[in-house]
């Protein structure tokens, strides 16, 4: 006997691809696309705006992950990122994305080039691509990281791996 799949709602951006919503503090995924609707606070940890990414870019739990605007400004950092980092998001938020994370290549082409990456994303042009960073005062640790776009608004999204 052929066991029935439940459907299920999937919602697409503006390009077609599948979209999903998750917090940006927690990186949990609301339990139904009617709950993330309901509230734009994460229902699970209660600290995060609910954001939407593609499913290929969005963070899973317990990735580390950023949220630049198109000034180059910190609006998020998840809690994984916060320990990765040694960073407070209180005291992340505002502050320019080049206080915390730089290009591990800082004469990389400017296809290549976090900033101009995240510039490009954050207007909601951009495609998700991947590039290598550094913390700001670490030289000798690099980590990649899947830039693509996020919102609403629009913004960038950074998960480092």
């Amino acid at each position: 006997m052929r066991r029935l799949r439940a459907l299920r709602p999937v919602e697409l951006d503006e390009r077609g691809l599948e979209v999903v919503s998750f917090c940006g503090h927690c990186a949990m995924q609301p339990e139904s696309v009617r709950q993330a609707q309901r509230s734009r606070v994460c229902g699970h940890c209660g600290l995060g705006l609910v954001l939407q990414a593609t499913v290929d870019l969005a963070p899973s739990r317990g990735e580390p992950f950023l949220v630049v605007d198109a000034t180059l400004s910190v609006c998020a950092v998840s809690a994984a990122a916060e320990e990765l980092l040694g960073i407070d998001e209180t005291h992340a938020v505002n502050k320019h994305i080049a206080d915390f994370l730089v290009p591990a290549d800082a004469n990389a082409p400017s296809a290549e080039n976090l900033l101009a990456l995240l510039v490009e994303v954050a207007g909601g042009c951009g495609e998700p691509r991947m590039t290598v960073v550094r913390p700001r005062q670490e030289f000798g640790v690099r980590f990649r990281a899947r830039i693509g776009p996020c919102g609403p608004p629009h913004a960038a999204l950074l998960v480092l791996t």
